[in-house]
């Protein structure tokens, strides 16, 4: 009986505590649920402070394009001869985008490409009032603008949050004007960061998957906490819809600039060097101990780089304390410096490590020139010598080199990367005038090897390995 006992209360028991981690396991969260299941409280939060950007500018075409069936029209020489110089050229054409409000005062970043040679530009705010406004400040080599409206209200206004703690994998929210669409939100993931898709010197864009079309450009991708994280500004497409491809600015490179975008000019500091990573091949021809840093393969005369002693070949590994680890790591370090500062530049030459100090000085759009080439072996080049009457009468960088005229489909020149129209300035470091000079250096390469080349193209100098055959 005791014994019946004993096994009817252990059976309670252990039915009571199922029931509880039963109870419980329904209680507790699972880790998908820290996905939000909607996203309402935060459009709700954000959605007001984003605007529609409308926006008309001058476009300049020729009569033939105005004609319904181009030079065959049948009425283009009536039509001329009776309107004579009043065939339009110019017409006027409307474009759209998207922007955010930042403060209370009326100030609008967006892209500068949606706002570009406007002669007339219209916010639409999400209540559908409509204010002119006008261009406070533009930067064309990051893409940025910053636009105002006269505030009449008290205006719905974003904040800024940080790119930097942005992780891949992260949720995110664009909302935006896509196709005319006002107020538009799409949802996505942070796809990857530090993007360099050759838009120019500070490509650095944060990648999305939420879909992102044309006219979302200049809005906001928020992360959610509500805080924009990047500006919405390319889309990749050979259709010209999304497809789960698009690139934002990155807000931590607007809050750089910002400052100056209110004061209507965007002016970075220069120090004078064209840098390129390192490649395996590099580093072992120039016996760089690191795989890493801004390999420096020309430097401006008289520039800061110049002046601070810094030479052709040197490695910067860090700049005013921070480590570059890549070519392009360099000129956005260099850009967000005053103006006129002072800077530290850790550099490895030779196998050392050494310091120097250099003084920033302002960016001109001017691109001063630098050095040049020859030919040799079954390279697949065919090279000229570069005197001065041949410079000025073609226009060339340089007054002294060799000349690639020709470079060979698949020949070993073409795969290492040369190209027409490059002056070859050294060859395994060593400065080639003639094709003599170029055919006792190659002539040492004659059992195969990689041969090093210092290159003028379009005025500046870059280091390429070309592979010799056997």
């Amino acid at each position: 009986m005791k014994k019946n006992t004993f096994r009817q209360g252990y059976a309670i028991l252990m039915m009571s505590l199922f029931c509880v981690c039963w109870t419980i396991g329904l209680l507790t969260p699972s880790p998908a649920s820290a996905v939000p299941s909607s996203f309402a409280d935060l459009v709700e939060k954000a959605g007001p402070g984003v605007v529609n950007i409308m926006s008309v500018k001058v476009v300049t075409s020729s009569p033939r394009k105005q004609m319904p069936y181009g030079s065959s029209d049948p009425f283009k020489d009536f039509l001329e001869q009776l309107l004579g110089d009043r065939v339009p050229r110019e017409y006027r054409q409307g474009a759209i985008g998207s922007g955010f409000i930042i403060d209370k005062d009326g100030f609008i970043l967006t892209n500068n490409h949606v706002v570009d040679g406007a002669i007339e530009l219209k916010v639409k705010l999400a209540d559908n009032k409509e204010y002119k406004a006008v261009i406070v400040g533009q930067d064309v080599k990051t893409d940025l603008a910053l636009i105002r409206i006269e505030p009449e209200q008290t205006f719905a206004e974003l904040s800024l949050g940080d790119s930097e703690g942005l992780r891949v994998g992260d949720s995110v929210l664009a909302i935006g004007n896509p196709f005319g669409l006002g107020n538009t939100v799409t949802s996505g993931i942070v796809s990857a960061k530090y993007r360099q898709i050759g838009q120019g010197t500070y490509d650095n864009f944060i990648q999305t998957d939420a879909s992102i079309n044309p006219g979302n450009s200049g809005g906001p991708l928020i992360d959610m906490n509500g805080q924009v994280v990047g500006i919405n500004s390319i889309i990749f497409s050979q259709s010209g819809g999304s497809v789960g491809i698009g690139f934002a600015i990155p807000i931590n490179l607007v809050k750089d600039i910002l400052p100056q975008l209110r004061q209507g000019k965007v002016m970075r500091s220069y120090l004078g060097v064209m840098a390129q990573d390192i490649t395996p091949e590099l580093g072992k021809k120039l016996s760089l101990g690191t795989p890493t840093g801004a390999l420096i393969s020309s430097i401006v005369a008289n520039s800061p780089a110049d002046k601070a002693g810094l030479q052709r070949g040197d490695v910067i590994v860090a700049f005013n304390g921070k480590e570059v680890l890549y070519s392009n790591d360099l000129p956005k370090l260099v850009a967000v410096v005053p103006i006129g500062n002072k800077v530290t530049l850790d550099v490895m030459r030779k196998g050392k490590k050494i310091q120097l100090e250099a003084t920033t000085e302002e960016l001109s759009e001017e691109k001063p020139s630098i050095e040049k080439q020859t030919e040799g072996l079954q390279l697949g080049l065919v090279l000229q010598v570069v005197t001065p009457e041949l410079a000025q009468r073609y226009g060339l960088s340089s007054a002294s080199g060799l000349l690639a005229v020709q470079v060979g489909e698949g020949s070993p020149a073409a795969e290492a990367g040369l190209a027409g129209g490059d002056i070859i300035v050294e060859a395994d470091e060593q400065i080639v005038s003639d094709e003599a000079a170029f055919n006792r250096i190659t002539a040492k390469h004659t059992q195969g090897g990689t041969l090093l080349l210092l290159v003028d193209r379009g005025g500046s100098t870059i280091y390429i390995t070309l592979e010799v055959p056997l």
